[in-house]
């Protein structure tokens, strides 16, 4: 199901597909920069730390690359 919405709340994001029903939930962080940076139909991208991490759907990370 694709990806409707994704917020984040306190040190968790919640992913939604697009009737509203949560499909997953990650850790985020923190950190003053850290926490979702943005996501589509398809994928779903968290900032922690140094890194930049991307889940796919389904909640599984599909890549990381360094945050610059």
């Amino acid at each position: 199901m694709p990806i409707g919405n994704a917020v984040q709340r306190g040190d968790y994001i919640y992913v939604y597909d697009t009737r509203g029903r949560q499909i997953f939930s990650l850790p985020a962080s923190s950190a003053d920069l850290d926490g979702l940076c943005g996501f589509t139909g398809g994928s779903v991208s968290i900032r922690r730390g140094d890194y930049i991490y991307t889940y796919d759907d389904a909640g599984r990370q599909i890549s990381s690359i360094p945050a610059r």
